[in-house]
């Protein structure tokens, strides 16, 4: 098959289209320009000059073409301008999400259907196959969670070629292969966010008087006010940092509430959920019914719990689930990611 390659310049990537390459497919590396590279966006191991570069070092060695692909004004928009606008209502959005679900793939797709492709290849930690999507054999690496709102039929064009691979096997193969991205050092932040402080990027897309970062009262779940803090973008559910002290009990982050800019604390048990709400509710599988079951995971490294879909609201794209076990810090903006007993990806949605 002739197969377009997302090649971000990390070693994930290098090694997938490596492999096709080795499996005799016809492939094509590009990479993603997301957004402009100024001084505020430091070297990093993906989304930067020097990933491209790397990119496109590794694609001349395996001798197949490069492009690099602008896709800035749609990320800005898709990703940024959702991740702005989630944290100015108090919601804790995951951008790789967003990512995946329209510029990595959606937008991706588009240009392999230029470049006349039969499908398209990633480095994800995931195993494509026979039309469905299943959980990464590398289960510390699996990256599954962050697919569930790419569109359905693009995952039978989908090829995951590190998916059934451990990542100390990936790098041993870029090793074997001689990449010069066999010993790059893996992205754990967001690409956009200069020096891991997502602070700083809402103060400069948002106003100045954006009632998301202008003060407000720290409440106790019972009510009593027992302080101040700087905006509650700042805040995330669950989150112990930056609370007071000198309580019996460590405090968290159990609500924060827009409308009146309350961040509510509580105690560790206030944490715990035994339902949850899902919207935009994308189905990567036959949507379930009321009374399937289901495994629900509800944060990237938390363990999946069993649960049953309580009810659906086919008009507007909801989902109910009730959860067989509590779950800690459920946080609107996330996803719940759902899954069958066989471990395929069946779908998702963003906690409401």
């Amino acid at each position: 098959m002739r197969v377009l390659v997302a090649m971000s310049g990390g070693v994930d990537s290098s090694v997938a289209a490596a492999l096709l390459v080795d499996q005799g497919h016809d492939v094509i590396g590009a990479t993603m320009k997301l957004f402009c590279y100024g001084d505020s966006v430091p070297d990093r191991p993906c989304c930067s000059l020097d990933s491209i570069t790397d990119a496109k070092l590794v694609a001349h060695k395996l001798g197949i073409p490069h492009y690099v692909l602008n896709l800035e004004d749609r990320f800005g928009h898709d990703v940024i301008d959702n991740f702005v606008a989630e944290y100015a209502r108090g919601r804790t959005p995951i951008p790789c999400v967003r990512c995946n679900s329209f510029t990595k793939f959606r937008d991706f797709l588009y240009h392999a259907d230029a470049l006349d492709c039969d499908a398209i290849a990633t480095g994800h930690y995931a195993v494509a196959k026979d039309g469905a999507l299943f959980r990464g054999r590398d289960r510390q690496k699996d990256q599954s969670y962050f697919l569930w709102g790419i569109d359905r039929a693009v995952v039978s064009r989908m090829l995951t070629p590190v998916g059934e691979l451990t990542k100390a096997e990936t790098r041993a193969a870029a090793r074997k292969l001689a990449l010069g991205t066999a010993e790059k050092p893996e992205s754990v932040e967001i690409c956009f966010v200069p020096d891991n402080n997502y602070v700083a990027v809402l103060e400069q897309r948002l106003p100045a008087d954006a009632p998301a970062l202008a003060p407000g009262p720290l409440v106790t779940t019972s009510g009593e006010v027992i302080g101040v803090h700087e905006g509650f973008a700042r805040y995330t559910i669950g989150q112990r940092r930056g609370l007071p002290g000198g309580q019996a009990e460590p405090l968290y982050v159990v609500a924060i509430r827009p409308a009146t800019r309350e961040v509510v604390v509580g105690h560790s048990l206030e944490l715990l959920g035994h339902s949850v709400s899902l919207a935009e509710v994308n189905w990567l599988a036959e949507p379930l019914a009321p009374g399937d079951p289901v495994w629900v995971q509800c944060r990237y490294r938390a363990r999946a719990v069993p649960g049953t879909v309580a009810a659906l609201g086919p008009a507007d794209g909801t989902l109910m689930l009730r959860l067989a076990e509590p779950v800690r810090a459920i946080a609107p903006g996330q996803s719940g990611v759902l899954y069958d007993a066989g471990e395929r990806l069946l779908g998702g949605g963003v906690i409401r």
